[in-house]
């Protein structure tokens, strides 16, 4: 099953661990607001013993969650080879996109404030098909710039032959 998902001759390049640690982030914050709200709910509506189960979900969230983002984080990789570059992601359900550089018609980076704040970035590759587009999330800013660069000379490199 693993050579289902390797690309002959390349290892993977993984993305930066900010990734991970930027979607802990928000879990925390998204799971601390909860259990803000159900302190209020205590003290508005009095201490009740059934708001307590509200404040054990959310924990077993954030616990579950803490795991789950760093297997995902973890996923994530590429490798760039001479006529395409292979992006794979996922644990549960992996997924494998091949994207030839003669096929890219752009190349674009995002970043939200969010990922500005740890310093990562997002590089995306358009094709004419929907289907094989694609993209990179979590990349460190430099990576994603030198990525980008790369990917738009060698796609232009590849469509002249067309």
């Amino acid at each position: 099953m693993n050579e289902l998902f390797a690309p002959p001759g390349n290892d993977w390049r993984p993305v930066s661990p900010q990734l991970a640690r930027m979607r802990r982030a928000v879990l925390c914050v998204l799971v601390g607001l909860g259990i803000l709200a159900v302190i209020v709910l205590m003290v508005v509506l009095g201490f009740s013993g059934w708001l307590v189960l509200p404040l054990v979900v959310l924990l077993a969230v954030l616990g579950l969650g803490w795991v789950l983002v760093g297997r995902n984080a973890r996923a994530w990789g590429y490798a760039e080879r001479e006529e395409d570059l292979y992006i794979k992601h996922g644990v549960m359900f992996r997924g494998l996109v091949a994207v030839p550089y003669g096929r890219m018609q752009y190349v674009d980076i995002t970043a939200g404030p969010v990922e500005q704040l740890f310093g990562i970035a997002s590089v995306h590759l358009h094709t004419a098909s929907s289907r094989t587009s694609a993209g990179i999330p979590g990349l460190p800013k430099d990576e994603a710039a030198r990525l980008r660069d790369r990917l738009t000379s060698l796609g232009q490199a590849q469509a002249a032959g067309l």
